[in-house]
């Protein structure tokens, strides 16, 4: 079973027990998150699509750590005028373990 959710104006294709790592939430490490925006949920191959979100599916997943991603360096260069800027930037992000995927049950199969 599997379910494409959207948060952080991203979209994630979670599987149950899945780790993955989303733009920051407010939630403490431990604490239990649930997601509406289920764009589709798909299951022994049938595929249920939602237009635009599925209605009755959630997604629910545990907060194993708030974190940051590996720097990424900004680095501006204007050639022949000795003028360079150097900036890096970390990411804040959550990480996420899926509990379970509610899929709406006889929402227009596809």
């Amino acid at each position: 079973m599997f379910a494409v959710i959207r948060t952080g104006g991203k979209q994630y294709r979670v599987t149950p027990n899945a780790v993955l790592k989303v733009e920051k939430l407010e939630a403490e490490p431990g604490a239990t998150v649930t997601f509406t925006d289920v764009l589709a949920v798909g299951d022994n191959g049938s595929l249920t699509l939602g237009a635009p979100v599925v209605a009755g599916a959630s997604v629910t997943a545990t907060v194993i750590a708030q974190d940051r991603l590996d720097t990424v360096i900004i680095f501006k260069k204007r050639r022949r005028q000795n003028s360079r800027r150097r900036n890096g930037h970390r990411q804040h992000v959550t990480v996420l373990r899926v509990a379970g995927i509610n899929g709406a049950a006889g929402a227009g199969a596809v």
